[in-house]
């Protein structure tokens, strides 16, 4: 209860002193989605390519969304945007596999900021790590608008890791990385890596572990969102 109060406070907070429309809109918007159950209310999986782990230093390659609809995964209407960047990707290619010649048609990160507030504006982002990616786009947001804005997710990881301390004393490395997260669901394995397939494995995710805690009518959104 106190976590959902604090939530709804500063949601509040933000969006009475936002400047920028289309932001305070997304603001607004997500407040009425905190009291619904996870079937009801609209979500959308995030998923963001670095060059790197550093919000302050590292850049948004490419953002992919997922929307889930009345509890169902809607895989035709995902979306993967790549963006420009400064200088090169480095050594970050070989873990997201995009190079350079990849983002010469790619968008700004401005633009991509308005496109992903369009998209989700009336949803709940999920993420896995939900708070690096955040990070990213709440810098990014910083350095546009000239104000801190906090933006709010359900965390998958978070979700497990909850789940895994009721079983177990302790939680070993790597236990918490997406794949090793789906493998104890028994969800697919997917080879390619990239934001949006990542961001359909984290949606995949959510509903299994959601299904494992009571189900979609069971849960409500302000029980997982940090």
């Amino acid at each position: 209860m106190l976590a959902k109060l604090f939530i709804k406070s500063v949601i509040h907070y933000q969006s009475y002193r936002c400047q920028d429309k289309q932001l305070r809109s997304y603001q607004q918007a997500l407040l009425p989605l905190l009291d619904l159950t996870i079937r009801k209310a609209p979500l959308l999986a995030l998923d963001l390519e670095m060059t790197g782990l550093n919000a302050k230093s590292d850049q948004i390659i490419s953002i992919g969304l997922i929307p889930i609809i009345n509890g169902q995964i809607k895989i035709s209407q995902g979306k993967h945007q790549l963006i420009k960047i400064e200088g090169s990707v480095g050594q970050s290619a070989t873990i997201h596999g995009l190079v350079d010649a990849d983002l010469q048609q790619a968008v700004s990160l401005e633009e991509a900021l308005q496109w992903l507030l369009t998209e989700a504006t009336g949803s709940v982002l999920v993420a896995h790590h939900a708070p690096l990616d955040l990070s990213f786009i709440e810098q990014a947001l910083h350095k546009q608008h000239q104000q801190k804005h906090r933006l709010f997710a359900i965390d998958t990881l978070q979700i497990e890791h909850q789940r895994l301390l009721r079983k177990q004393p302790m939680i070993k490395e790597g236990e918490l990385r997406l794949t090793n997260c789906r493998n104890r669901y028994n969800l697919p394995h997917y080879d390619a890596h990239n934001a949006l397939v990542d961001a359909l494995s984290c949606a995949e995710l959510l509903l299994a572990q959601v299904s494992q805690m009571g189900g979609l009518d069971a849960i409500k959104v302000s029980e997982l969102i940090r």
